[in-house]
């Protein structure tokens, strides 16, 4: 790990943190090596007792793993009464002094966006938006190499801005250093119906503007153009088709991008249209203009962007 990256936990419906009545099946996660940019592994099962012990879950960035593994950082809500957030670190098998924040930022019950971001001197905690804590470094973030997450409360997603990209066929290869911009991946097949395309990334808090663009490659036809204006506060939509652009297309419910947010982009292709959703709410349609859609066998994302994980 280094300094500059974050983990997002994450950025549509997140997590939720479970509640305490009665005893749910709760996932359990292993460590997940940081060097392999988004993948994670996970085993469920149900507890053996409703709760003996008020609910709770942590997050750990690990030296190595297994039952030994030093903790660079332990970030663990407790809700027990005097409901509170503990953060600790532990080596060689004992914990460091504890510090704590007597304020709860999550609600048993309730979806969460938990970033963690690795600065020089210390981890930064931002719940939902709002910076929460700060935590000085006790081991040097070089030698982190595991992410675990374990306890009350159920995963939806985890994002790594600044990890190496998995190496998967279903992965688009990333042009630039890991978690950088801009991205050219060729949609192998074309773009059939029913095909779905999922971008996650984040916008750097200077950011204002960047574009996705579903392109033919052989004739540079544009057959979505999504560009996301953050100094305008709208996402433009259009096609690009034998060198003119058409009208454009402004309307939307909601404006899921913002300086400095996470983002969780679904891009679904119909026979007749474009669904798009964000952050799992419906943010637009856009009908085809060009009837041989099939033909689009490229992806392009440029401007102000910085990519977690995409997949065709």
């Amino acid at each position: 790990m280094r300094d500059g990256e974050a983990v997002g936990i994450s950025p549509s419906t997140l997590g939720s943190v479970v509640p305490k009545s009665p005893a749910p099946t709760c996932p359990r996660h292993s460590p997940t090596p940081l060097d392999c940019g988004m993948g994670w592994e996970r085993e469920s099962g149900a507890r053996k007792q409703p709760f003996p012990v008020p609910p709770r879950f942590f997050v750990n960035f690990e030296v190595g793993q297994g039952p030994g593994a030093d903790v660079a950082f332990h970030f663990n809500p407790r809700f027990d009464g005097w409901d509170k957030v503990v953060f600790n670190s532990q080596q060689d098998g004992k914990w460091g002094n504890e510090e704590k924040k007597r304020s709860m930022p999550f609600r048993k019950g309730s979806a969460f966006e938990l970033v963690i971001m690795v600065m020089p001197e210390h981890y930064k905690v931002v719940v939902n938006g709002d910076p929460f804590y700060e935590f000085g470094h006790r081991i040097p973030v070089q030698m982190v190499t595991h992410l675990k997450v374990d306890g009350d409360l159920t995963l939806q997603s985890i994002n790594f801005i600044g990890g190496q990209p998995p190496k998967h066929d279903k992965f688009l290869s990333m042009n630039g250093p890991p978690g950088c911009h801009p991205l050219t991946g060729r949609l192998q097949g074309g773009l059939l119906a029913r095909r779905t395309i999922v971008i996650k990334g984040y916008v750097p808090p200077t950011g204002k503007s960047f574009v996705i663009n579903f392109k033919v490659g052989s004739s540079g036809d544009v057959a979505l153009h999504i560009n996301p204006r953050l100094t305008e506060g709208t996402v433009v939509r259009n096609a690009f088709l034998k060198g003119a652009w058409g009208p454009e297309e402004r309307k939307i419910s909601h404006n899921p991008f913002g300086p400095g947010q996470f983002f969780d982009l679904s891009i679904r292709c119909g026979m007749d249209r474009f669904k798009v959703y964000a952050n799992g709410q419906h943010l637009f349609d856009f009908s085809h203009r060009l009837s041989a859609f099939q033909g689009v066998d490229t992806l392009e994302i440029q401007g102000d962007v910085t990519l977690s994980y995409v997949q065709i």
